[in-house]
Formats: structure tokens, C-alpha cells, sequence
């Protein structure tokens, strides 16, 4: 296994670890003051302060990417919905090849207003992803969707396992592949041999890490720090590794109660550590 601790150019910050406090400059600003050399930014960020500023900014610090957040959200009730998300979707992909990201997270999306129709909501997704895919094969950019946790099936994500996600990318074929963030897979007992599956297609884009705590005050909002829950992050991380990934560790840390008041350089600095000593 490689050691990821004596690379520490591979640590990677999501931009949304730290929102509440930093704009996306002083992120990226602080980033470079604490050796961190590579982001993944949300496009919200990224729209408050320009992309051509944003672009300028992270060459000007050396800053690479590990994904751009994020594409998706597709399903909708109707035709003129599905169109909106499709035109989103298109801009998000424009945006991606400017800032030179590896990768576009995908999010996928849940069910329309009004839907019980799960499988309808994931035909939706394919078929959106089909389409974006004319797009961004042509732009040489990765689309990565992300399976999040089935508590979020109904309104985030209809994706939810990474063996769904792997499926859909067989059917997709070329350009598309998938996140691993352990908040949202840790607990699959198939996660091992579809990581492996992944990795033999070279699918794997995209890696994040967190925690999850116990007790958790809120499903969405209350992840936890690198070490401080029960998620097995080096054994995740070896697997990640045995299927070929070689690329940044992607620190995504929502944290209303916690992180997100803290100082931000105290948070890169615990970061840092962690990943050190945890990842």
C-alpha cells in the first residue's frame, strides 16, 4: 500500500469545509499558507467571486483541482424541468474545463415533487448523464457521479450504492466514472469488491473523506473530522489505492455545529494533521 502520509501534495480541501468563515480567495489563499496544493471548489463559490478571477487565482498560488462540485440533480416533473437541469448541467461542465478540474462531481438528484417513482427518477438520471456525456467527451472531462447514502434517495441522490453507480457506468460506456466518499459508502458490505470493479473499468475519479459520528445530530450537517467516528478510512483507503487510484485525498467536512465555527486556519491545520496521521 502506498503511504499516503509521505505524499502530502495529494491532500486535497473541498472548498465547502471551511464556507462558512472564507470566501473561495481566502480559501484558496489559505490552502497555500498551510501546503494544502490542490481544492475541489462548489460552483456557488465560484460564481460570488468570478471565474476568471477564481482561474487567475489558483495558477497565481499553484493550485490544482481534485474535482469540481458539482452537475447533476436531473430529475424533474416535466420536459421544460429536465431541460433547466440539462442547460445546468452544461454550464457546470463549461466551468470545470476552465478551472482545468479533473473531474466533474455528479450529484444526481432524488425524486420530482410529487414522485414515488424511484425508478423512474433513475432513468431520469441516466438519461441526463447520457446527454452531458455528448459534451464532455468532446471536452476531455471526467463526469464522476457520487452514490450518496440512502437516507438521501428521496431528494439528493436516487444513486445510492456504489454497484448502482457502477452499473449505470457500464451502460454509459467512455467518460464517466465515480466518487468514493466514505461518509456515504462506508457501510456496504459489497464496497470492497466494487471498489475493486471500479478500479478494473478506471473508473475510479474521484476520493473524499470524513467521518461519521456517533451519535450524529444531523444527517447532513454533522460529519465528523478524520479519526473522530467509525469509519475505517486507511482500510477504504486501500482499497481505493489497490484499484489504481492515484490521485487527491478530498477532504468534505459539513459541520454547522462544529467545524464550520471554528477558526478556518484552525480546521486546515487539524486537516493536515489527520492526514497524516489517520488517512
Amino acid at each position: 500500500m502506498r503511504d499516503l502520509a509521505a505524499h502530502p501534495e495529494l491532500l486535497s480541501l473541498n472548498t465547502a469545509t471551511v464556507r462558512e468563515r472564507w470566501g473561495l480567495e481566502a480559501i484558496i489563499e489559505g490552502c497555500a499558507r498551510h501546503g494544502i496544493r490542490a481544492i475541489s471548489p462548489w460552483r456557488d463559490q465560484v460564481a460570488k467571486a468570478g471565474l476568471a478571477n477564481v482561474a487567475k487565482s489558483i495558477r497565481a498560488h499553484g493550485i490544482g483541482l481534485s474535482g469540481y462540485c458539482r452537475g447533476g440533480m436531473f430529475p424533474a416533473a416535466d420536459d421544460a424541468g429536465r431541460q433547466r437541469a440539462r442547460d445546468d448541467n452544461l454550464r457546470a461542465l463549461e466551468e470545470a474545463v476552465t478551472l482545468a478540474a479533473p473531474c466533474l462531481i455528479l450529484v444526481v438528484g432524488g425524486l420530482p415533487p410529487g414522485s414515488k417513482d424511484i425508478a423512474g427518477a433513475r432513468r431520469q438520471v441516466e438519461e441526463g448523464i447520457a446527454w452531458l456525456l455528448e459534451a464532455a467527451r468532446p471536452a476531455g472531462m471526467k463526469l464522476a457521479i457520487e452514490p450518496l447514502h440512502p437516507m438521501y434517495a428521496a431528494d439528493r441522490a436516487c444513486v445510492n450504492t456504489l454497484a448502482q453507480a457502477n452499473d449505470m457506468c457500464d451502460r454509459l460506456g467512455a467518460g464517466v466514472g465515480v466518487a468514493v466518499d466514505v461518509y456515504h459508502v462506508w457501510w456496504d458490505p459489497a464496497l470492497e469488491r466494487e471498489i475493486a470493479r471500479a478500479g478494473r473499468a478506471g473508473r475510479l475519479h474521484a476520493f473524499h473523506v470524513c467521518d461519521w459520528l456517533v451519535p450524529t445530530a444531523d444527517l447532513l450537517l454533522d460529519r465528523g473530522m478524520m479519526g473522530d467516528g467509525v469509519i475505517d478510512i486507511p482500510r477504504i483507503r486501500g482499497w481505493v489505492e489497490a484499484g489504481g487510484f492515484a490521485g487527491h485525498v478530498e477532504v468534505e467536512i459539513f459541520s454547522a455545529a462544529n467545524w464550520w465555527k471554528r477558526e478556518p486556519d484552525e480546521v486546515l491545520r487539524v486537516c493536515r494533521e489527520r492526514y497524516d496521521t489517520v488517512c
